[in-house]
């Protein structure tokens, strides 16, 4: 029987308003449209109509349909306890959230990143064998909350643990007890490539976004600085990465916090920031800065890295479409500026001072 045939069915009243019933108090989707389909079926709708209707196949109205001229209202149920003892159980979820917790090559694999196939290898050695196909991995994946996301280089920290837990808990408790005639930044540099940076982005089925690169790269550097308590930016941009953009920062920390008596600045430890020109520049502030040094090779610690530089990135700089250095550059600055209102913003909402 075609699938987009009018099929009658006859229920008596009694029948057709405990089906109503239970449709209504039905929790599963799946079920509740399968009941929805009886129903409109017996009031002389079409299958494309319920289909359209409901948000499902034809094919799904004549299954449906099949399992209630055989089964009666047993056919509308869920039938997959049918199917067995589950696989992918909560000890099954848990396998796998341990496995992903690793790399494949500690798991003996010579591929570097997991796929699927063999995360379904995997888990079946520490499973007794328990196999399931890649879409039930599929759904244990969802269900753990899993993603595909790039991996990010880090350079080992020459200090212990204990030293460097020691470093941020001063840094953290600076912040958190600032006088209030003292004013804390956090302080960090970006570079910023007309070359665009590659990312993922959503695409229809078959088609794949291109961008043109510029064929010699040009680039420009920003420094910025982001208030502790308000996360208000100051930034200041040069051609070169060099100590005079740092001072340069720095000049403009002094006119933006003219009536503080102290500018602590939370840093890396980039060769620029203590540099013998940099030095010299802060010998002749006096007392005015205080330079906070962060462990070595720990991005994660300086929160304008986390909270500034990735999401420009993110939102400007990745699949850029600007043939000019000038242009990407404006862009940059109109992100930062909206940073600012934003944060200009919550400081209204929570009744803060906006510095």
């Amino acid at each position: 029987m075609p699938a987009m045939e009018t099929r009658r069915i006859v229920l008596h009243p009694r029948t057709r308003e405990k089906l109503q019933r239970v449709a209504r108090r039905c929790r599963d989707a799946d079920t509740r449209t399968r009941y929805r389909i009886v129903l409109l079926t017996a009031e002389g709708w079409s299958g494309k109509r319920i289909g359209k209707a409901l948000g499902c196949s034809a094919a799904t109205v004549s299954r449906t349909l099949d399992r209630w001229e055989s089964y009666g209202e047993a056919g509308l149920v869920d039938r997959r306890e049918d199917n067995g003892a589950v696989k992918a159980d909560e000890s099954y979820v848990a396998t796998v959230e341990w496995i992903l917790a690793g790399t494949p090559q500690e798991f003996f694999h010579r591929r570097p990143t997991w796929t699927r196939a063999l995360l379904i290898e995997t888990a079946a050695r520490y499973t007794g064998g328990v196999a399931v196909s890649k879409t039930t991995m599929g759904r244990v994946l969802a269900a753990l909350k899993a993603r595909r996301g790039r991996a990010k280089p880090l350079g080992p920290c020459p200090w212990s643990k204990a030293r460097k837990s020691r470093r941020m808990a001063l840094i953290h408790a600076l912040v958190d007890t600032l006088p209030g005639d003292e004013a804390c930044v956090w302080e960090d540099e970006a570079d910023i490539d007309l070359n665009p940076r590659i990312g993922a982005d959503w695409t229809l089925p078959g088609e794949q976004r291109t961008v043109m690169t510029p064929g010699k790269n040009v680039k420009r550097y920003f420094a910025a600085a982001m208030d502790a308590r308000t996360e208000r930016l100051v930034w200041v941009k040069r051609k070169r990465k060099d100590s005079r953009l740092f001072i340069n920062l720095l000049k403009k920390l002094l006119k933006a916090y003219a009536e503080k008596k102290v500018i602590h600045v939370i840093l890396d430890n980039y060769s620029v920031h203590s540099s013998r020109q940099t030095r010299a520049w802060l010998a002749e502030q006096g007392h005015k800065f205080r330079l906070h040094f962060l462990p070595p090779y720990s991005p994660d610690d300086n929160r304008i890295e986390r909270k500034l530089w990735r999401e420009v990135h993110a939102n400007v700089t990745t699949n850029h479409r600007c043939t000019t250095i000038a242009w990407l550059c404006d862009e940059v600055v109109w992100y930062l500026m909206k940073h600012n209102r934003t944060a200009r913003e919550l400081c209204v909402r929570e009744s803060r001072p906006a510095i």
